[in-house]
């Protein structure tokens, strides 16, 4: 084994999970995390099978098997008639299939399991980047308190708003997508009427803009609910703020009764702008990199975002195994970016034209990937 030490900025889900399999190639690796400490902020996620196995080969599987839920099928129904369009399997049959079930899950909850393997110590919190310089000796990040630190490789796991992507490329603007979404969780037993509740259910609207999804969560007490629907300009300040449940049914009013049900269950719901970037023609300078949403951010549509940064840091750990020094490590980022960017932008121009699986058709290429064991 090698040993580098590497920073990773973001202490998210992708900067997590790079840690632990940075840490399992035997790196010595520290995270920075901008906040103050893990928090529930986040949205409710559906890690897909190629994603579980991920997870499990970084030793959380069983964690977030035993926090999340696990639904029966993903079904596509047409929005106004409710007609079945769609069923895949899940559950035991992706376990069959794909080596892995598929596992609905709060966010808090996956970055809790991912935290449990890895040393706590390791993990500075209320560190936000100022800079990134290069050099021959190491990579440098100064922090906005005054601190810095050095390094033999560092990783941007540092979100859509990346300050490693912007060090690496310059300032660059993400772009409202025309599209903005609805979170809302609701107790089952309040929609329990509503059939095969526990299965992940998309519904999809009568243009690309407009769906609503639902999912199991909390061992299937909870369900979570989200829907996407078209706004011509994002006003807020913020990306997220409180929105307004009448507003919410009052754009699904023509949906399906069994659609409307679950929107009617609604209490509070959050409003979110959807931004997205074209995807980067190149990820790594030096012994700088990218992964997850600093690289790829892509609209829900195919409930990857998290899954790919997950996948990314599995490829990352593998391209660094039994690298020692700086200059392997600079050839090392570079078959990492090779063997992820044709299908990260894949799926980020896939989820951004929001067709997959809305009929019959072959999931293999998303769920049977493995990043254990795809060539490098």
């Amino acid at each position: 084994m090698g040993t580098l030490k590497i920073g990773i900025a973001g202490g998210g889900v992708g900067g997590l999970a790079a840690a632990i399999a940075l840490r399992q190639q035997g790196h010595d690796v520290t995270v920075f995390e901008q906040a103050k400490g893990f928090s529930k902020v986040g949205a409710d996620i559906n890690l897909t099978p190629n994603v579980v196995r991920a997870i499990d080969g970084l030793g959380a599987g069983a964690a977030i098997r035993e926090r999340g839920a696990r639904p029966t099928f993903r079904i596509s129904r047409d929005w106004d008639t409710g007609r079945e369009t769609s069923r895949l399997g899940m559950s035991d049959v992706a376990e069959q299939q794909y080596g892995a079930p598929q596992v609905t899950i709060h966010r808090s909850d996956i970055i809790n399991a991912l935290a449990e393997q890895f040393p706590m110590d390791q993990i500075q919190f209320g560190k936000r980047i100022r800079s990134l310089q290069q050099g021959d000796d190491g990579v440098t990040l100064a922090f906005e308190d005054g601190s810095s630190a050095s390094f033999d490789v560092v990783v941007g796991a540092d979100g859509i708003h990346s300050r490693v992507r912007t060090a690496l490329f310059g300032e660059e603007h993400p772009r409202f997508t025309g599209v903005v979404s609805f979170r809302s969780v609701v107790p089952t037993e309040r929609v329990k009427q509503v059939p095969e509740i526990e299965a992940f259910t998309k519904w999809w609207g009568p243009n690309p803009h407009s769906q609503i999804v639902t999912f199991p969560l909390n061992q299937g007490k909870d369900t979570f609910i989200f829907a996407t629907t078209g706004q011509a300009s994002w006003t807020e300040e913020s990306w997220t703020s409180e929105g307004d449940v009448n507003e919410l049914r009052g754009f699904y009013k023509d949906f399906h009764p069994d659609a409307r049900a679950l929107l009617d269950a609604c209490d509070s719901t959050l409003k979110s702008a959807l931004y997205e970037r074209e995807p980067l023609a190149q990820w790594s300078v030096g012994t700088v990199t990218l992964l997850g949403d600093a690289c790829h951010p892509m609209l829900p549509f195919m409930a990857q975002g998290a899954g790919m940064a997950i996948e990314d840091a599995v490829v990352l750990g593998r391209a660094l195994a039994n690298v020692s020094t700086r200059a392997e490590a600079a050839q090392a980022l570079q078959r990492y970016e090779s063997a992820r960017k044709e299908r990260t932008a894949k799926i980020q121009i896939g989820s951004r034209g929001n067709q997959w699986m809305k009929g019959p058709g072959n999931a293999d290429w998303v769920y049977g990937y493995d990043a254990w064991r795809t060539p490098l």
